[in-house]
């Protein structure tokens, strides 16, 4: 695996968050004073650029919270990244949107976890979240940035997921991104029995292929990565794509599904490196060390880019080199990141 191979970095700009989500991967949701300094960030930004050019996501917690959001993303784009932006919306107000569309993000990802207000906002923690998230995203396509909806499945929204693609293509949304929850942060404290087990994954995946060759809306799974294998048997090869955020953003075809640490990683608040948001196994960090020298020598990374190490019927699997099971679920549930993939019902 190569430097240039590397396709997205999720950034979490802050710990600061107004939401109190249950899904959350972090357990604390307020900034801290060791979070990355503007110099300590422009000097992460750089690094990036100088192993390639993919996609920066401005993430968090909330990103909108961060004071030099704006400064930054201006950095970024200098450095010649593309821009992306993960928020909940409910910070989205004429202003907002207007800075948005001036930094030249081209896409900003925003969560509904549910098709309506009663669902989305008990998840979420704060009443009214569901409207001032859909007000953020139309202020936002009256100002021709593109936007994708992200939602996190599980037991209280698996049977809105119609109604919610339907709302997606009617608010002029450019994709549907499905999360299936990865039991980290918060996550662990959400009820076993809210979590969809193995063969509910499996047809919630289905439908997700099946609405693939929609041209109004373009569908992906994320911490998913069996999705690749469910497309491939339902010859659904558009929904391989792996746009991860859009045509727009300009990113290449991917052929695997879980890229952590292969061609995404994540970088905390802190500085710390990790292979994605989900698998808190440390790579480096950015205040010992560059970026690239972590992107390209870490240990864990080598062996995440080999599905010749992994373990169990992932091992097995005769699609293991382009599915490769989350590894951040194997992590989670068995505490070995090359373990087999938990809730993957497949056998082959």
């Amino acid at each position: 695996m190569h430097a240039a191979d590397l396709r997205l970095v999720f950034w979490e700009t802050t710990a600061d968050c107004n939401l109190t989500c249950k899904h959350c991967r972090r357990l604390e949701t307020a900034a801290t004073n060791d979070e990355l300094t503007t110099a300590e960030a422009e000097r992460l930004i750089d690094g990036i650029a100088a192993v390639g050019k993919p996609i920066l996501v401005f993430s968090g917690g909330e990103p909108l919270m961060r004071p030099d959001l704006w400064h930054l993303c201006e950095h970024a784009k200098k450095a010649g990244l593309t821009l992306a932006l993960a928020t909940n919306g409910t910070g989205v107000d004429e202003a907002v949107a207007d800075r948005i569309a001036a930094a030249g993000i081209a896409r900003v990802s925003i969560s509904l976890d549910g098709s309506d207000a009663a669902t989305h906002d008990a998840f979420r923690g704060v009443k009214g979240a569901f409207d001032a998230a859909l007000a953020g995203q139309a202020r936002l396509r009256a100002r021709g940035v593109p936007t994708q909806i992200n939602c996190t499945v599980a037991q209280h929204n698996r049977d809105q997921l119609p109604a919610l693609r339907e709302r997606c293509i009617a608010i002029g949304a450019e994709a549907l991104h499905l999360f299936v929850v990865v039991p980290v942060g918060c996550g662990v404290e959400l009820d076993d029995t809210q979590r969809l087990g193995a063969e509910e994954v499996e047809r919630v995946l289905t439908w997700l292929a099946d609405q693939a060759d929609d041209p109004r809306l373009f569908v992906k799974a994320t911490c998913a990565p069996q999705f690749a294998r469910i497309a491939r048997q339902k010859g659904k090869l558009g929904a391989l794509r792996g746009h991860a955020h859009g045509n727009k953003a300009g990113v290449n075809a991917t052929t695997r599904g879980c890229l952590a640490g292969s061609a995404v990683c994540f970088v905390s608040a802190r500085g710390q490196v990790f292979p994605c948001g989900y698998l808190p196994v440390e790579c480096g960090d950015i205040r010992r060390e560059p970026f690239a020298q972590i992107w390209s020598a870490s240990g864990v990374f080598a062996q995440l880019r080999d599905p010749k190490l992994l373990g169990g019927k992932c091992g097995d699997c005769s699609f293991s080199a382009s599915c490769g099971g989350c590894r951040a679920r194997a992590y989670a549930l068995t505490g070995d990141y090359l373990a087999e993939e938990p809730d993957c019902s497949w056998t082959a």
